[in-house]
């Protein structure tokens, strides 16, 4: 998730597809592409580590796009970090979207981000409501309000991770409603992976994402666990939910035939998520000693082998 991931000054190599055949790709001359980012590339590095790892291994003709959308995800999931009054994060969040009209009629303001993302609408010719429904979600950010059900924090990552996965898809030429289903999954296995993750950045700041009827149900109290005393209860709750979000992975890989080869890319948050979930799953669904917050050799290695040599997810 965007919002509580740790900020990467140096970030590893840029894959490339060819790597795996012929070596000649050359880690000096990806690192010095780079330092040689554009401003969207630059902040879904700084913010979104991971899916611009996986961005990165599109191809080139089409990376500024996914680095704009990236951008702009980052900008508007990490308002709630921003801000210290719910008012200001709607008002936030009401600015990106009046912002939108100049995006999608060709005339953005005068901002990085939003003249990246204009190119990006008018060259892929994607719709508003995609962009609307991100800003939407968001707003459940500025309540900080545990989701009441396991089925409201799907609602709230379908809107979100999904939202982007689709928007991913459509700019690599895969927009088959199938292929829209499978990155409808994978978003919510991503997203439930990432709050799993979050929950030492969230209790922290005594917020909860975790769904209130599971809590209720382990006899999880909120105090409990932003004291992090609570945690044979968290285990039982993570437990589940990282069930759910193996659940909908495993629906987002049923559907892989139908994902043309040049739209991997935009899948591999599953292999990053199967690869954090089993490192959840080996320290007993406890995040506060799991380390999940960097990818790591391993799995970087599995990412370049999935993305680049198999090119599956």
């Amino acid at each position: 998730m965007i919002g509580w991931a740790v900020a990467a000054d140096v970030a590893p190599p840029m894959f490339h597809r060819n790597w795996g055949a012929c070596g000649r790709e050359t880690a000096w001359n990806s690192l010095k592409r780079m330092s040689q980012l554009s401003y969207c590339g630059r902040q879904a590095r700084r913010y979104d580590r991971d899916r611009f790892l996986c961005a990165s291994m599109a191809p080139a003709e089409e990376r500024e796009a996914l680095f704009a959308l990236l951008a702009f995800n980052s900008e508007i999931a990490r308002i709630r970090e921003i801000v210290h009054e719910p008012l200001l994060g709607h008002m936030r969040l009401a600015w990106w979207r009046d912002s939108l009209g100049g995006v999608f009629e060709g005339r953005p303001e005068r901002h990085d981000i939003l003249e990246a993302l204009s190119n990006t609408v008018q060259k892929y010719s994607l719709s508003r409501q995609p962009f609307e429904r991100l800003i939407e979600a968001r707003a459940f950010d500025l309540d900080d309000v545990a989701p009441a059900t396991m089925e409201a924090l799907e609602s709230y990552a379908e809107g979100t991770a999904s939202t982007l996965q689709q928007l991913h898809l459509e700019v690599l030429g895969a927009r088959r409603p199938d292929a829209v289903e499978a990155a409808r999954h994978l978003g919510i296995a991503w997203a439930v992976t990432g709050l799993i993750r979050a929950v030492p950045f969230h209790a922290a700041g005594h917020r909860c994402y975790l769904p209130a009827d599971l809590c209720r149900d382990a006899g999880l109290e909120l105090e409990g666990l932003y004291a992090e005393q609570a945690r044979p209860a968290l285990r039982h709750v993570l437990a589940a939910l990282a069930k759910t979000a193996r659940s909908h992975l495993g629906s987002a890989r049923k559907n892989r035939r139908v994902i043309p080869k040049r739209a991997v890319p935009a899948m591999l948050p599953g292999v990053l998520a199967d690869h954090y979930l089993k490192r959840l799953e080996r320290a007993g669904f406890d995040p506060f000693s799991a380390r999940t917050d960097r990818l790591g050799p391993t799995g970087l290695v599995r990412l370049f082998w999935k993305g680049s040599i198999r090119r599956s997810y």
